[in-house]
């Protein structure tokens, strides 16, 4: 039986459809087309949204777990329980990523990851479509909670290691610019098919020209774990937020930056550039407690996840993450659905796999209000969330 969706429009990714029909059937995107040009599918199963926006499901470049679950457990089992939450949230897709580590046992979660990436879903949830390997190559000054002893300098020899153990699914790999050989390793990742993501960095603002000139296009979780903003040496903050050719995420929680810092990362990058990510480790989703970030214990207490102090990642979802990006901003809805559908498939290069509502794709559709909360989250094609 055939699926219609209905709303008061569609955001497909490129353009808004007023009062759009959607036709679903086994899982796939039948047709699209508006109320005055076509007629309603005779025995159709209709939801409809009147007051809501449908657009692509959620694309969510930095996440290292949910439900419970660490990406780097790289098993079936936590994979699985991550994306049933995470498609109830509207995501759709995913980049598991890593967090800094014993180097073999980063080997052995890129090779776990790798296999089950390759694997078709079994059921209505999130899927990875790659790895974003967030460490060993940062900073110490700007670690954060990564752990200092498994840092490692940026060297081609490691990185291919990686890669080779990902089966060349590293999608995603954040770098600080400034340490010896950056440069060097961003030229040849980007090379390899790999988007280099600068962050965890104490760079100057020439250290940061440098890598964007090798090949770096985006920025990870921007004012966090960045050299920060001064009028004579702008650093790493000051190239995010000025240069054009750099996609930057943004942690929209509220916690991880005030939401006047919000507001300043829009106006600098605009809805060509920005990106919104969650950052999220095992804890979203559940209640508070004691969860675990790759090897790290952290507490999380009202929302925030810390370790010594110090924060470690987030409990933040795609779907409040837009919520407090509107509310922050004053952006209309159309232009905060772009941050987490076209933006991270057009930075990742995964433009055919996510981002996108069109005939012939998967039929992976989110129903949101004007204030940018979720109304239904429909993932190949069946109902996954109906919240409230």
């Amino acid at each position: 039986m055939q699926t219609v969706l209905t709303a008061k429009r569609l955001y497909d990714g490129t353009r808004l459809v007023d009062e759009p029909i959607v036709v679903l059937e086994d899982g796939y995107i039948a047709s699209i087309a508006s109320r005055s040009a076509a007629a309603m599918p005779a025995g159709a199963q209709v939801l409809s949204f009147p007051e809501a926006t449908l657009a692509p499901a959620f694309f969510d470049v930095h996440i290292h777990g949910a439900a419970g679950h660490d990406a780097m457990e790289a098993t079936s089992g936590a994979l699985t329980a991550m994306g049933r939450f995470l498609a109830s949230r509207g995501t759709c897709s995913f980049l598991a990523t890593t967090v800094t580590a014993p180097f073999d046992a980063t080997l052995r979660a890129v090779s776990g990851l790798a296999k089950l990436i390759a694997q078709e879903p079994a059921e209505a949830a999130a899927r990875p479509l790659g790895i974003h390997l967030e460490g060993p190559f940062l900073s110490h000054a700007k670690r954060g909670v990564h752990p200092p002893q498994f840092l490692l300098a940026p060297d081609i020899a490691i990185f291919d290691k990686l890669f080779e153990a990902a089966e060349g699914q590293v999608r995603l790999m954040t770098l600080a610019p400034e340490l010896p050989g950056a440069v060097e390793l961003a030229s040849h990742a980007t090379r390899r098919g790999v988007r280099v993501s600068l962050g965890h960095s104490n760079a100057t603002a020439a250290e940061t020209r440098a890598a964007i000139a090798a090949g770096a296009s985006s920025a990870t979780h921007t004012y966090n774990a960045m050299r920060t903003l001064d009028h004579r040496e702008p650093g790493i903050l000051g190239e995010t937020l000025t240069d054009d050719r750099l996609f930057a995420e943004l942690i929209c929680d509220g916690i991880h930056s005030m939401p006047e810092m919000a507001q300043l990362w829009w106006r600098a990058k605009g809805p060509e550039r920005a990106i919104l990510v969650t950052d999220a480790m095992s804890a979203a989703g559940m209640p508070d407690g004691e969860y675990r970030l790759g090897g790290l214990t952290v507490q999380v207490a009202q929302g925030r996840a810390t370790t010594d102090g110090l924060l470690a990642g987030s409990v933040l979802t795609l779907d409040r993450a837009l919520a407090n990006f509107l509310k922050f901003t004053g952006a209309t809805v159309e232009q905060g659905l772009r941050l987490l559908t076209k933006n991270p498939a057009a930075m990742t290069g995964l433009e055919t796999e996510t981002g996108r509502v069109s005939v012939g794709r998967p039929a992976n559709l989110v129903a949101v209000s004007s204030e940018g909360d979720l109304e239904a989250s429909v993932l190949h094609g069946e109902l996954v969330s109906l919240p409230g």
